[in-house]
């Protein structure tokens, strides 16, 4: 499998980091494209085939994934029409708020693709990806599924769905990230160091996602688990949600999803 990658900066370059640690595909079987050549040289180190041109970056790849930011991808498509079949050339676009309809106009020719939003947790192999096959087999969605699936976890929805699970997930590991900021200060205030504060959240936070996988729970009868009457954790839950905890939460998600 040969994985064409075109734009390299934070969220392609965690992609392509993901995937060097992967066993799906060897180093020498991607090729990124990207006009810095601190990032271009930073992945050749890493035996990645490198190039600025698009249109040659695609000849020849099972897999040209598009990362850009979305007023470039009008161009990067026109770009690279040329040079990719879609007929047997999976093509998946990473770039929010980019339609289907305004790719196939680019595109300019009949066959199948995707639209994908995934995190940076990617570069982890821990991501959460969202796929939106676009004219796709059944088979060429179970490809293209497998791939990110390796990277972490794929859900397949459709474009309708696709801006809620930006907010949800991609913009989301930046909202879990500020609980975890938070929660760090307050242990700070509590007595310990702050990089020791940290490591604590962080394993807290681990704990709980391992236990609702465990378990199937709903959140709320984990928490029925740990708190007892007139506990100290019931206290500290009344007091966030005093503060508008779960309405933060809720509107952050909301204000987040509107374009």
């Amino acid at each position: 499998m040969k994985i064409t990658v075109i734009g390299a900066g934070a969220m392609g370059g965690s992609t392509v980091e993901g995937l060097l640690k992967t066993t799906i595909v060897k180093a020498t079987d991607i090729t990124v494209s990207d006009p810095s050549t601190a990032v271009t040289d930073r992945f050749a180190q890493a035996g990645v085939s490198v190039t600025s041109d698009n249109a040659i970056a695609v000849k020849g790849s099972d897999i040209v994934m598009v990362f850009v930011k979305p007023w470039l991808v009008e161009p990067v498509i026109k770009e690279i029409r040329g040079n990719i079949d879609l007929t047997h050339q999976q093509l998946v676009v990473v770039a929010a708020g980019v339609s289907s309809e305004n790719i196939h106009l680019w595109i300019d020719q009949e066959g199948p693709f995707f639209l994908a939003i995934p995190n940076i947790a990617i570069a982890q192999l821990a991501s959460t990806t969202f796929l939106v096959p676009v004219g796709a087999s059944q088979e060429q969605t179970a490809t293209i599924k497998a791939l990110f699936d390796a990277l972490g976890s794929t859900f397949i929805t459709n474009e309708q769905h696709l801006a809620a699970g930006t907010t949800l997930a991609s913009c989301g590991i930046a909202y879990a990230m500020r609980y975890i900021r938070a929660a760090a200060e307050g242990g700070v205030e509590l007595g310990f160091r702050a990089d020791e504060a940290k490591e604590i959240v962080m394993q807290t936070v681990r704990g709980a996602v391992e236990v609702l996988q465990a378990t199937g729970l709903h959140p709320e009868a984990a928490i029925d688990l740990v708190t007892t009457p007139g506990g100290v954790t019931i206290k500290g839950l009344n007091e966030m949600e005093h503060a508008g905890f779960t309405s933060a939460v809720i509107r952050g998600l909301k204000a987040g999803s509107k374009s």
